[in-house]
């Protein structure tokens, strides 16, 4: 016996209040899901396939929305369905969208504790595929004044070099300085160059007068405070 499959939905074939357009307009753009939401922006499917449907498989292809945030234009058109037009639209809105949260969480951001920092800079680094040694420059009241990446790659305690980043706290004026780097792995288990970098950090700011706060390890969405755990 053939089983004739039942045909795909459409956009035109939903009623029109439960429109991913309609329902942003009526209750919000909370109220979308992520697959909605991708849909609104793709604004149609192809012949074959419904938008809804294409939406789906951009998050499926990619696994985990956060994922789309460092997709190249080459990578999104590879999707099926997926044109140059799409892709453009897709990477505009997901660099707006990245601007905006980095500009919120820039305005003089508060550290109070290690999960403040972790917090502060997981978003960005935490899907990061290449370890990245940033410096966050605090002034007395411990807000955040600058962020800086030192550098990209396996952590060295021969290019991590104290007189770079305490040239730029001089520079900012900062009163205290928070390290952190991300381990692709996932784990932020400290390493033994991890312990060695945070020692050697620390001395120097002891000797210039800018306190080394912390060493955030950043994990898949962990973290470890070098703070905490007593290595300095």
């Amino acid at each position: 016996m053939t089983v004739t499959p039942f045909p795909e939905l459409k956009i035109r074939d939903v009623h029109e209040a439960d429109r991913p357009r309609e329902r942003l307009i009526r209750q919000g753009s909370h109220s979308l899901s992520n697959q909605e939401l991708l849909a609104i922006l793709l604004r149609t499917g192809t012949k074959e396939e419904s938008v809804l449907s294409l939406a789906n498989r951009i998050l499926m292809n990619f696994e985990k929305l956060h994922a789309l945030k460092h997709a190249t234009i080459e990578e999104i058109m590879e999707i099926k369905g997926i044109g140059e037009a799409k892709a453009v639209q897709l990477l505009a809105a997901i660099e707006l969208g990245k601007r905006l949260a980095q500009k919120e969480m820039d305005s003089r951001f508060t550290i109070r504790s290690p999960e403040d920092a972790a917090h502060f800079l997981m978003p960005e680094m935490s899907p990061l595929q290449q370890e990245h040694f940033v410096v966050l420059f605090l002034n007395v009241k411990n807000q955040v004044l600058h962020k800086q990446t030192i550098f990209i790659g396996s952590l060295n305690a021969s290019i991590v070099h104290p007189r770079e980043i305490f040239r730029e706290a001089v520079k900012r004026s900062a009163a205290s300085i928070i390290c952190a780097h991300n381990h692709p792995s996932g784990v932020p288990t400290p390493s033994p160059e991890d312990i060695e970098v945070t020692t050697r950090l620390h001395e120097a700011g002891v000797i210039i007068g800018i306190d080394l706060i912390d060493h955030i390890i950043i994990g898949d969405h962990q973290f470890i405070s070098l703070k905490e755990k007593g290595y300095f």
